[in-house]
């Protein structure tokens, strides 16, 4: 037997082979029919991504009770208002409520956010609002204003009419110079 011959065997019966080993949608003898299987196999998972998507976009009652808080411009009637002012001519605008020490309503850019108070180990006032990634930070000194998403500052040294105030000036103490000779 030549070599040539010993091949073409060999590739029949490999094609044999695979076609005991292939899915009966596959051994048919119509061209068009594998394609058709494929077509059939890849629509429901196709189906399956876009309910997916849709299902997370659909509806807004699929979103969180804490989204959709944080998505709603909060009500300020009642509220009193605090007005920053930060570096580069930010400014800033606090709404709290004295019934509510959980949330604020913050003035950014036009826009009303609610932020919900976050616990830190500092004794810092933290307020976040995680569906737009805001977050306030306020201390005795200032104030900042990031954005957590972008993990950038959108405001620093956002100050109050009461912290903007030039710190008073420390008495100093009485002079422990030398005194004055006396005649003698």
């Amino acid at each position: 037997m030549s070599l040539s011959k010993l091949a073409i065997a060999c590739s029949v019966a490999l094609g044999a082979m695979t076609l005991t080993l292939a899915p009966a949608s596959f051994a048919a003898t119509d061209t068009k029919e594998p394609a058709k299987a494929k077509a059939v196999k890849a629509k429901p998972k196709a189906k399956a991504v876009k309910a997916k998507a849709s299902a997370k976009e659909a509806h807004p009652l699929a979103m969180s009770v804490v989204d959709k808080e944080e998505s709603d411009e909060p009500d300020t009637a009642g509220s009193a208002s605090t007005d920053f002012n930060c570096e580069l001519g930010n400014k800033i605008t606090i709404y709290t409520n004295a019934t509510d020490d959980k949330h604020i309503a913050l003035r950014w850019k036009k826009r009303l956010h609610r932020l919900s108070r976050v616990g830190t180990t500092t004794g810092a006032n933290r307020f976040e609002n995680r569906l737009y990634g805001l977050v306030w930070i306020g201390i005795p000194a200032k104030g900042m204003l990031l954005d957590s998403k972008q993990g950038r500052q959108l405001a620093n040294e956002c100050k109050d009419s009461e912290q903007a105030k030039p710190a008073a000036l420390v008495e100093a103490p009485p002079s422990l110079g030398v005194l004055p000779a006396t005649g003698g």
